[in-house]
């Protein structure tokens, strides 16, 4: 029997001590797993964060190395950045590949302390990053809406094989870092948000500049004319001035379009209303030709700007298109193209004409103008079970990769602000308002088709100083046709879906 007060040391006491010390221990972990949240939270540069995780997680665990595979939802792959330093690469694997992938599928942690032996393990990342994997735990990383936005794993333990502590520790961290990477790629979004905006203002100070400055002195002449009596030179100025025009109110129609706003007959713009009165004032005042010119740009002017509702209707896809191609063949003269047409033919779509027009009208010019003389354009139609499909390609300068990806944010040309130019229309990098692409998105989303697209850029414009001379025969890096349209070029598609396939136009008899 115990005797009172007296203390016993024994197994009881041994025991005791060891729970002291895994408790100890771990308070210590849970301690540090606070530590790594804490710097993490601190970081909202994505590459910079990324390597933060990376230290933080393999010290935490005390393995050789982590990595953060994130989700791209556009191509349905993880990427990651191995390395450090100078030597960082980035690799991509499909998203149910290894690993990682099988943890970023199923939602589910994974702790392999033989990777070799598991057939889910991918030994094509261990060859591209010139490391030899053992042991891996590999954790989800789900943000506080239920999405899996990417997997977090830990390499090669030092002290041994990965326990089911470490997997606790390394869940219970994954919150906050889940949270530190969103909060990193919406930075990153913004910055690119903050580009974009800076392009969008070069662009609209460069594509307003050229027409008001052209308006401001075709308007002067005019004045200047009509103060001396002398109407003999006002043709040209009228022209100038109505081109001009034109290009603003193209401008002001597109982004109408993408906001879905229509114009009423009192809401026109200050600018129009002026020109309005000043070309009727002319008309009263002069009876000669020039008041029919000036009564064509006044009626031109009040009706350029107004939008119709949507009314759909049955459309011949092949003499829809091929008038659209047989316009721009004769607005691009002289320029030396071809157009090539595989259309279906009686093919019909439900649409409304007029949106229609604008989309293909506006493709094609897109194309005429990134393609040199010489050179060749192609347009592209046929139907599957599940709709009609439109294609516009070109084999032209192709579009720069900083550029494709705000291409469908507007005011975005494929060439730096410096080499664009706003020539007339279909002349080669015309440039233009940059919405075009923009308000095609706009309609997409509205009326229920697709649009996308693939490009390349000329591989021989390695350099913003290099440029296109605008002629196949003019170009010192090519010889022929062939070889121009092996180097770059693009392709915009437009899928209309249809409840039911598309069939042939009937023809009565």
């Amino acid at each position: 029997m115990a005797e009172p007060g007296k203390i016993y040391v024994g197994q009881h006491g041994e025991g005791s001590r060891k729970e002291d010390r895994q408790l100890l221990d771990q308070i210590y972990r849970q301690s540090r797993g606070f530590d790594v949240s804490r710097t993490i939270m601190s970081e909202l540069n994505l590459a910079a964060l990324i390597e933060l995780i990376v230290e933080q997680t393999a010290e935490l665990l005390d393995a050789r190395h982590c990595t953060v595979f994130l989700h791209d939802d556009r191509s349905d792959q993880l990427w990651a950045i191995v390395g450090t330093g100078l030597d960082k690469i980035t690799i991509r694997i499909p998203s149910s590949v290894g690993i990682a992938g099988w943890v970023f599928t199923h939602r589910r942690p994974l702790i392999i302390n033989d990777a070799y032996s598991d057939p889910r393990f991918c030994r094509d990342v261990d060859k591209a990053t010139d490391f030899t994997t053992y042991n891996v735990l590999c954790i989800p990383l789900v943000n506080r809406s239920d999405v899996c936005i990417g997997s977090l794993q830990a390499l090669n333990k030092s002290s041994g094989d990965f326990t089911d502590k470490d997997q606790l520790l390394l869940s219970t961290v994954s919150q906050n870092i889940t949270i530190a990477l969103e909060n990193g790629l919406l930075y990153e979004s913004l910055k690119e948000i903050s580009e974009a905006r800076k392009k969008v203002i070069d662009h609209l100070s460069h594509e307003l500049q050229t027409p008001v400055a052209i308006i401001d002195a075709a308007l002067a002449i005019i004045a200047r004319k009509l103060s001396d009596e002398d109407y003999n030179d006002l043709d040209k100025p009228l022209a100038r001035c109505q081109r001009n025009l034109k290009r603003l109110l193209s401008m002001q129609e597109k982004t109408s379009d993408i906001l879905n706003y229509r114009y009423s007959d009192d809401q026109a713009t200050r600018l129009i209303e002026t020109v309005c009165s000043l070309t009727e004032e002319m008309s009263e005042e002069d009876q000669t030709a020039h008041a029919a010119v000036a009564q064509k740009l006044l009626r031109r002017l009040e009706s350029i700007h107004k939008i119709g509702d949507f009314r759909p209707e049955p459309i011949l896809i092949s003499a829809f298109l091929n008038a659209i191609c047989d316009h721009a063949q004769a607005e691009m003269q002289p320029r030396a193209l071809t157009i090539i047409r595989h259309i279906e033919p009686g093919l019909i779509l439900i649409f409304d004409k007029t949106v229609l027009q604008k989309i293909c009208a506006g493709l094609l010019k897109n194309a005429i103008e990134a393609t040199p003389d010489e050179g060749m354009i192609q347009v592209a139609v046929g139907k599957s079970d599940d709709g009609v499909t439109i294609a516009f390609q070109d084999w032209g300068v192709g579009i720069t990769t900083d550029n494709q990806r705000n291409l469908f944010t507007g005011f975005c040309h494929t060439q730096d602000t410096a080499y664009y130019a706003s020539k007339h229309p279909y002349a080669f990098c015309a440039g233009g308002s940059g919405v075009d692409l923009l308000r095609i998105k706009a309609f997409s989303e509205r009326f229920g088709f697709k649009v996308s697209f693939t490009s390349q850029g000329c591989r021989h414009i390695t350099d913003p100083a290099t440029m296109c001379p605008g002629a196949i025969s003019d170009c010192r890096f090519i010889d022929s046709l062939a070889n121009c349209m092996a180097a770059g070029g693009s392709t915009f598609t437009l899928h209309f879906p249809v409840t039911a396939p598309a069939a042939p136009l009937k023809t009565k008899g």
